[in-house]
């Protein structure tokens, strides 16, 4: 329902959220590993969520990415909108062009219910509140 490109950037603005602040900024370098992605496919990652203010960065010698009390207002759609454009979670998941209400495809109205509340879900939670779910060990993530 949504890329891998927009799974890795929330895996990073997730590991950005558990270790990284204003004074400790983390480095690309420093964190691709855990992501499991490449170094110059996550910098690129990182480059377009900060461009649009999903996550902070700092240029020069003591530069890095973190996260900034603003930034943490965001939402999960806001990362896959700015990673995908929104292409993944409003088209049709066996990618035919021309799905719709009007004209479905074989699992349209199976998926439609599960696809609203997914949607649902990446609209209302922000990046705040998956943290404060991890540091309060209420769901999984392995970093």
């Amino acid at each position: 329902m949504i890329s891998k490109t927009a799974k890795y950037a929330i895996k990073a603005v997730i590991y950005l959220g558990l270790h990284s602040s204003e004074p400790k900024k983390i480095l690309t370098r420093d964190m691709y590993e855990q992501i499991h992605v490449s170094e110059s496919y996550l910098a690129k990652i990182l480059q377009v969520l900060s461009r649009h203010n999903i996550i902070s960065s700092i240029k020069g010698r003591n530069g890095g990415f973190y996260l900034s009390e603003e930034n943490k207002n965001h939402t999960l759609m806001d990362i896959v909108r700015v990673v995908d454009g929104g292409q993944y979670v409003e088209s049709c998941v066996l990618g035919i062009s021309n799905c719709n209400s009007e004209n479905p495809c074989a699992l349209h109205d199976l998926v439609g219910k599960g696809k609203t509340e997914f949607n649902r879900v990446l609209e209302e939670v922000t990046i705040k509140k998956l943290i404060a779910s991890l540091e309060d060990r209420q769901v999984y993530f392995p970093l």
